[in-house]
C-alpha cells in the first residue's frame, strides 16, 4: 500500500514538473531566441549558392554558405566557389522593433567573425602566381546587413577586412565584400513585416 502511494505521488510530482516546464517553454523561447529564427535557409541568386543560418542564443547565430565568391588581397584575386562561415551578433533588433520595422527572417545589422575558403578545383579566374591547385582562406571581421521581406526576397551585404592565408601562395591582408540576393522559402516567425 505504501509503495502504491509513493508511486502515485511520484507520477503526480512528475506531472507537475512536466506542466511547469511546459509553462516555462511558453514564456521563454528555446535558447533565448527572442528575435532570431532557429533555422534560416536562403537560396542565393546573384552569387548562385545556398546559405543556412542557425540561431544559437539571444541575438547570436552561426551561418554557412556555399556560392560564387571573389577574393582580393595583396597578391591578386581569385574568383570561384567559396565556402563562407560566420558567427554573427545582431545588435539592433530592439531598435528595429521600436521603430515598427520587422526582424522576421533575421532582418537586422550584425558584427561577425568571418571565414571564407576559396577552392582551387572550382576557380574560374585568378591572377595570383603559384601552383594551379592553390586554395586561399580568409579570416577576419565583417559588418553586415541582412533583410528578409514578406515575399521571401532576402539580401545580405557585408564589408570587412582580414588575413588571407594561401595554401601554396603568399599570404596577405585585404578587404572582404560579400553581397547576395536570394529567396527564403520557409515561412518566418509570425511577426508583422
Amino acid at each position: 500500500m505504501i509503495q502504491k502511494v509513493r508511486l502515485i505521488s511520484c507520477f503526480v510530482g512528475m506531472f507537475h514538473i512536466v506542466g511547469a516546464s511546459a509553462q516555462v517553454r511558453e514564456k521563454v523561447p528555446v535558447f533565448g531566441l527572442v528575435n532570431l529564427e532557429r533555422h534560416h535557409v536562403n537560396f542565393n541568386l546573384l552569387s548562385p549558392g545556398i546559405s543556412y543560418e542557425l540561431g544559437l542564443f539571444r541575438n547570436q547565430s552561426v551561418s554557412t554558405s556555399m556560392g560564387l565568391g571573389l577574393a582580393t588581397y595583396e597578391e591578386g584575386y581569385a574568383l570561384g566557389l567559396a565556402w563562407n562561415n560566420r558567427y554573427r551578433y545582431y545588435h539592433n533588433f530592439e531598435r528595429r522593433k521600436d521603430l515598427g520595422k520587422s526582424v522576421a527572417g533575421n532582418s537586422g545589422n550584425y558584427i561577425a567573425a568571418a571565414q571564407a575558403i576559396f577552392f582551387s578545383q572550382l576557380r574560374l579566374a585568378t591572377n595570383i602566381e603559384g601552383p594551379k591547385d592553390f586554395n586561399v582562406g580568409f579570416y577576419g571581421m565583417v559588418y553586415g546587413v541582412q533583410r528578409t521581406y514578406e515575399t521571401g526576397l532576402n539580401f545580405t551585404a557585408e564589408l570587412g577586412a582580414g588575413y588571407y592565408r594561401g595554401d601554396g601562395v603568399l599570404d596577405g591582408y585585404g578587404p572582404l565584400f560579400h553581397f547576395t540576393i536570394g529567396f527564403t522559402p520557409k515561412k518566418k516567425k509570425n511577426r508583422p513585416y
